[in-house]
């Protein structure tokens, strides 16, 4: 079974290679510019998003990267699950299920709320594992690019 844990210095180069597997599932080349600034965010504990691995000793199978936001609906925090991947040889494994319930537990304990994420419309498989765990929403994403 797998440990869920706080993301660390020492998972650079997996939570790298995972990120541009990630990257590449949804059609995005990571730049290494890029690559460096999300790490930079991870690595300090002010900024705004944080990440958290699925390992099994020195292994990371997948990581979960979210972050606080206000909710103007509620007037208390709300969490925004922001890219959450396991490699593909760890999936049905529970890694996705238990990363995506360590964030709720994580918000919990951070005045609560709720916690939102989007997938692409195509990827069924990952929305077998979020049925089961959260209400499917009828919200429609836009995007615009400033």
């Amino acid at each position: 079974m797998a440990d869920i844990r706080s993301i660390g210095p020492g998972d650079r180069e997996q939570w790298e290679a995972l990120f541009l597997a990630y990257g590449v599932f949804y059609k995005t080349d990571f730049s290494r510019e890029v690559l460096d600034g999300v790490w930079g965010w991870l690595m300090d504990d002010a900024a705004p998003v944080t990440a958290i691995v699925s390992a099994s000793g020195d292994t990371v199978l997948g990581f979960a990267m979210y972050r606080s936001l206000p909710d103007t609906f509620t007037a208390k925090p709300a969490w925004f699950l922001d890219d959450l991947y396991v490699a593909p040889e760890y999936r049905g494994s529970g890694a996705a299920s238990a990363l995506i319930l360590e964030v709720s537990k994580r918000a919990r304990a951070q005045g609560g709320g709720a916690l939102r994420w989007i997938t692409a419309d195509d990827n069924l498989t990952a929305q077998k594992v979020y049925n089961k765990l959260a209400k499917k929403t009828n919200y429609v994403t836009y995007e615009l690019e400033t």
